[in-house]
């Protein structure tokens, strides 16, 4: 019997996932917690209708980074089982239609923030996508080992471009919301680059369990899940969010420092991949924890 043909997906189906979809929704998602929680109480029309235009802008900038960075990793990501379906990696769309889509994107949703939010947001956005398309992508991530702590800079951003676009300036709660990621975004990859190794080894990218083996690498992540725990406290010991949210922080910190320790002591590619997913699930329900205690008390 002869295996039925899959259609090759629509245009526009190649064109949205150069954008990176899930990773583009936890983005918003940050810079949505950024937005509520720079406004006291329940926000107005007025101001729900900026934090949608906020949110469309920061979409469209970070969707056109993901895209320039589809056309910068064409070869490594042909090489590689997680992105080799990408519509560059396979060839189904060129560079240049790529990156008239990103400029079109960075273009569209820059001049959005600039005109109908604020400038500060436009240049710090501006500066998130040049931080993660150029500095990271192109620079960093070929050169060193520590890329993704020193590119987590870039994906730290979200709830500060937030705090910025309802704000107009950059508080000390914003730094402590991109502290948290940049904090998280270390055993959150690495997790990831364990169990993902000789993809990496194929890809040529100096990634940490690559040039420094798996059991520094575990190792690595274990530390950071440690360190993260006592950024996650900072919201609750500079007077932003109540008990609620200190609960929530510290079960969330236990359950990763839980899971790093276990990955640290005894590997599996199995128990890589969990530690992975409850790093998405940490952020994710942190952040929550944070809207919520805002509103409660």
């Amino acid at each position: 019997m002869t295996a039925a043909l899959v259609p090759p997906p629509s245009r526009l189906a190649q064109f949205y996932a150069l954008t990176k979809p899930r990773v583009v929704q936890l983005i918003v998602f940050c810079a949505l917690i950024g937005m509520v929680l720079a406004v006291p109480g329940l926000p107005s029309a007025a101001q729900c209708g900026q934090m949608a235009l906020a949110c469309l802008g920061v979409w469209l900038v970070a969707g056109a980074a993901a895209a320039f960075n589809c056309i910068v990793e064409q070869g490594i990501d042909a090489k590689m089982k997680r992105t080799a379906w990408r519509p560059t990696a396979k060839g189904e769309l060129s560079n240049r239609e790529t990156l008239l889509f990103s400029a079109v994107l960075c273009t569209v949703g820059s001049a959005l923030l600039y005109f109908w939010v604020n400038p500060l947001t436009m240049w710090l956005t501006f500066a998130t996508f040049v931080g993660y398309a150029v500095i990271y992508t192109v620079i960093l991530k070929p050169l060193t080992p520590q890329n993704i702590v020193i590119g987590g800079a870039s994906g730290a951003m979200p709830p500060v471009l937030g705090w910025a676009a309802m704000t107009g300036d950059v508080g000390p709660e914003a730094l402590i919301l991109f502290l948290i990621i940049f904090l998280w975004t270390p055993p959150h990859f690495w997790a990831l680059a364990l169990y993902r190794v000789e993809d990496y080894r194929k890809s040529g990218l100096p990634m940490l369990p690559v040039t420094h083996g798996n059991e520094f690498t575990r190792l690595q992540v274990f530390l950071y899940t440690l360190i993260l725990f006592a950024g996650c406290l900072m919201p609750f010991i500079y007077g932003m969010s109540s008990w609620i949210y200190l609960a929530a922080a510290v079960v969330l910190s236990v359950g990763f420092c839980g899971y790093g320790f276990a990955l640290w002591r005894s590997y599996s590619d199995q128990l890589a991949r969990k530690t992975f997913r409850f790093s998405l699930i940490h952020l994710s329900a942190l952040f929550a924890a944070l809207l919520v205690d805002h509103y409660v008390l």
